[in-house]
This record gives C-alpha cells, structure tokens and sequence, in this order.
C-alpha cells in the first residue's frame, strides 16, 4: 500500500511539474526581428511618375497593393496565352508542387506517429528445442508455443518535444509553400521578359538587315565610283568594310534569337523545336499605372520573405525540440492476447494473457551530445535571424533598383525617341529632295541609315522599359492570401 501511494504520490508530482515546464518556452519565440521600415526604397525617392516617353508616363502608386496576375495588363491575348500554357505545363513547377504535396504527407505521418497512440497486432508460431532436462520430462526438450495479441504505447508529450517538433516541421512545409509560390511568380516574369526579348530580337534583325542591305548599295556604288575613277581605292575598301562589319554583327543577333526562343519554349514545358513564334513588339502596351508597396507591406506580400520568415519559426522551434529533449520522458505500454502451448490452450481462457507497463527516462550522461545539439540548434536560429534580415534588405534593394531602372529606362526612350523622330523627318525631307533631283541617291540612302540606326536604339530600349515593368511587378511580390484563400489551399492539398 505504501508503495501505490508513493508511486502516485510521484506521478502527480512529474504531471505537476511537467504541466509547469510545458507552460514555459524552452526556445526563442520565432517572431521575425524588427526591421527598419525608410520612407523610400532608393537613395532618393521615386517620383510621382516618369517622364512622357512614346507618349506614356508610368505613374508609381504608391501604397497600392500588388496585382495578381500582372501580365495581363500588357493586353496581349498571345503573351496571356504563353503565362498561362507556362504556369500549367512546366515540369518544374509540377516537380516543386509534388515536393510540397510530399511534405505535407511527411508532416501528417509525423503528428500521428508523434501525438497518437501506437497500436499493433501481432501473431507468432514457434517451434523450439531447448536442453534436455531428464527429470523434467520429453516436454522440456521439444514444444510448441503460440502467441497472438495487441499491443500498444504512448508516449506522453511532457515537455513539448513532440509538440514543437511538428511545429518545426510545419515551418518547414510552410516554407516550401512560400518558395512554390515564389517560383510561380518567376515563371510568369521568365516567360514574359523572354517573349519580350524575342519580339524585341526580331525587330532588331529586321531593322539590321535592312542597314546590311543599305551598307551594300553603298558599297557597290563605292566599287562603280572607283572603276570610273572617281573614289579612291581606299574610300571604296573603306565602305565595303564597314557593310561586312555591319553583316557580321547579324549572325550574332540571330543566335541571341533562338537561344531565347529555345530558352521559352523549355519554360512553357515543349521541346525547343515546339517554340512559339515571336510576338510583335508593337503590340504590346505598356501598363501605365505601376504599384508600389510600402516597405512595411513588402514583408507580407514577397514570398521570399515569407519563406525566411517561416525558416526563422522553424529554427525557434527546433531550439525548443533540443531543450525538451533534455528532460524526462514517460511512456506507456500495454499488451493483451491469447497464447499457449498448443492452439486449443491459446484460445481457452487459461491462455489469456496481458501486460501493462510504463517507463520514466531522464537524460543523465550522453557526453554532450544534448548540450552540443542545443548550442547548434540555437547557432542555427541566429543564423535564420541574420538570414531574415538579409532576405529584406535584398527585397528592399530589388524594388529600389527596378524603379530607379524604369525611371531611367522612360528618360533613355524618351531621348532615343526624339533621335528617332528627326532621323525619319531628316530621311523623308531628304527622299523628297532626292525624287526631285536635288541630291545623290547616296545622300538619300544616308539618311536612311541614320533612321535605321536610331529605330534600332529605340528598339533596345522599348525591350528594356517593357522588361523592367515586369520585374517590378515581380518585385512587389502578391497580395497577402485571405482566411478564405489559405483554407481552399489546405483543401485542395487533400
């Protein structure tokens, strides 16, 4: 009696305490660190809008939220048609989704194997020889046994290892969630910065073959004037110099060409020979109106951050895992079944049989091992801070970066505009001239070539203004998933 009453007597004193310690945090409380929130993303700040280039200034809203699917305001149904094809085909978004899918099955089969009871049934059958005993009998030496039951244990979560190892590991899904949702939204911006730089290509391979073919007429007019003695042989290798250097740039613009048609079709999930055809660079428009999230938002609506943030809650709690196991664990075991040494004295009543037992184990000496994995567990944490802090000082200076180059990019187009506009209106007064007698075919064709030359820089930069717009709203992340959007995800992942 006096033994029940002390064992009981200890038990209450081991749930008390443990009911105690389980209250405390035995780990950092994984709160993202405080980050400074500037009033402006760049070195100065952004203005209201750019300057008027081709007829469009971008205007900045400032506090706006992100749009979800961006492209579209490119209102182009063929470039809305490769984002979607891209975002349902490509292999490695499928491969990183099942990844996640798989993450979150290892995090089910790890609350049940943790949290649950475990229950097993079991049957055996043996046939054993053991030494022979004279005096006790033939029966000793040779005999069957036979054994079916249940058993089960449980392990109770004193201390919260159990608890905070799967609030690790669900960190740890949601982590792979986030970067799943980041490498959706790099998909959509590589299929359309490269469907851009294709079209783009293709107006530069245009406009240069029409320079080649200019540079050549002036080069056999260069050869006739030579033969009639009018040029010297030195002017005239002169200007059959300049058309080859001109032809041997093109060769290069073309593999630029199908390396980034090869380079899209791999991203809408086809083979390089499937690739799209090139979309027509005027028929892209320009979004006007650009969002930009204040940096305080930022940290809410960029996946990467998120992804940082839940790898910072995962390692706080992995710091808990360590200090927990340090303290004792209590488990019990239970087992029930029939068994015998024949089959009708297993299933009689005399071969009922059962156990029940429990079991407190408290980490005394393991040479440091539990100390060593909590100091790595707690380096690992500081890490997932600094990491953090890292993670937002470069989503910081990815935004700053892409409105400086859009405000940039509209003053280059604006200038390369205008170059182009007098370039066409000097050519066009200069064919007019030259239909009426005035001027050499040669002045006309110069003319052109200027044209053509500014029309090529006006090219590079339409490419690049249509291109930076997309990694600013790449850079702005998406908006932050309702209640109601998160549990329609869980849904679908069942």
């Amino acid at each position: 009696m006096g033994l029940v009453n002390h064992t009981a007597i200890a038990a209450t004193a081991v749930a008390t305490a443990a009911l105690a310690l389980a209250a405390c945090s035995f780990g950092p409380s994984g709160e993202p660190p405080a980050m400074p929130s500037p009033a402006h993303y760049g070195a100065a700040a952004q203005p209201a809008q750019t300057v008027a280039a081709q007829g469009v200034a971008q205007r900045f809203e400032t506090g706006a939220q992100p749009v979800p699917e961006w492209w579209r305001l490119y209102q182009s149904d063929a470039l809305d048609a490769l984002v979607d094809e891209g975002l349902s085909n490509s292999p490695t978004l499928a491969a990183t989704d099942k990844l996640l899918a798989s993450a979150h099955e290892q995090l089910r089969a790890q609350i049940g194997s943790l949290l649950l009871p475990q229950i097993d049934a079991g049957g055996q059958a043996t046939r054993q020889r053991a030494l022979g005993i004279p005096e006790a009998g033939p029966n000793t030496v040779l005999y069957n046994t036979f054994v079916g039951q249940v058993q089960a244990r449980y392990t109770f979560d004193l201390f919260g290892a159990s608890r905070l190892a799967n609030a690790a590991l669900a960190s740890r899904v949601n982590e792979q969630a986030y970067q799943l949702d980041a490498a959706r939204r790099a998909l959509a911006a590589n299929i359309v910065s490269a469907a851009i730089s294709a079209a783009a290509l293709d107006a530069q391979i245009a406009t240069t073959e029409r320079l080649i073919q200019l540079a050549n007429e002036q080069a056999q007019d260069a050869q006739r004037r030579y033969e009639l003695g009018s040029l010297s042989h030195a002017d005239a290798l002169n200007v059959q110099q300049s058309a080859a250097t001109l032809a041997a740039g093109l060769p290069g613009l073309r593999q630029q060409q199908a390396a980034t048609r090869h380079a899209l079709a791999v991203l809408l999930g086809r083979t390089p020979d499937a690739a799209p055809p090139d979309l027509d660079l005027a028929s892209l428009r320009l979004p006007e109106t650009v969002p930009v999230v204040v940096p305080s938002d930022l940290l809410r609506t960029r996946p990467d951050i998120q992804a940082a943030d839940a790898a910072l809650k995962a390692a706080a709690a992995e710091v808990g895992v360590a200090t927990a196991q340090m303290f004792p664990s209590l488990s019990l075991t239970a087992s029930m079944g029939q068994g015998g040494f024949s089959w009708p004295l297993a299933l009689s009543g005399a071969g009922a049989i059962w156990s029940l037992g429990g079991s407190l184990t408290q980490p005394i000496f393991h040479g440091g091992a539990l100390a060593a994995q909590r100091r790595a567990a707690a380096d690992t944490y500081d890490a997932a801070v600094l990491q953090y802090k890292q993670t937002v000082l470069a989503a910081f200076q990815n935004v700053a970066d892409t409105l400086a180059s859009l405000e940039h990019d509209a003053q280059a187009l604006d200038a390369a505009n205008a170059a182009a506009r007098a370039a066409r209106q000097a050519y066009d007064e200069t064919a007019a001239r030259y239909r009426l007698g005035a001027v050499p075919v040669s002045t006309a064709r110069s003319g052109e070539q200027q044209y053509q030359n500014a029309r090529l820089d006006e090219i590079r930069y339409m490419s690049t203004r249509l291109s930076d717009t997309a990694a600013l709203f790449q850079a702005m992340g998406q908006p932050p998933a309702s209640a109601d959007d998160s549990e329609k995800r869980l849904a679908k992942k069942d």
